[in-house]
């Protein structure tokens, strides 16, 4: 995964989820960007509205980040982690502390 400055439009692969409500789990794939991160913050408050403490993110097949969507993630752990709940990102990538 790379985790350079910021992506172009025609460089980007939309960010996608596959989302586990079940377990509480959010797969994620393409490139995150502020929007995609954005995305996926609102898919996480989802899950902690319907009472799921702990949110695992797995980001395996993530293929690139830029600055703004590592902080918006960095952001939305320590949200989660104010509101009392977990935020698991899995593998960590370079920019975000693992908690792990």
């Amino acid at each position: 995964m790379s985790t350079s400055g910021p992506l172009s439009q025609h460089d980007s692969v939309p960010l996608t989820e596959v989302v586990d409500m079940r377990q509480g789990s959010v797969r994620v794939s393409g490139h995150l960007t502020v929007q995609g991160a954005d995305l996926l913050r609102g898919t996480v408050e989802t899950m902690r509205r319907d009472g799921h403490s702990t949110v695992l993110l797995d980001l395996q097949d993530l293929q690139a980040a830029d600055s703004a969507g590592l902080q918006v993630l960095r952001n939305l752990r320590q949200s989660v982690a104010a509101d009392g709940g977990e935020l698991f990102v899995s593998p960590s990538p370079r920019g975000l502390t693992p908690r792990l």
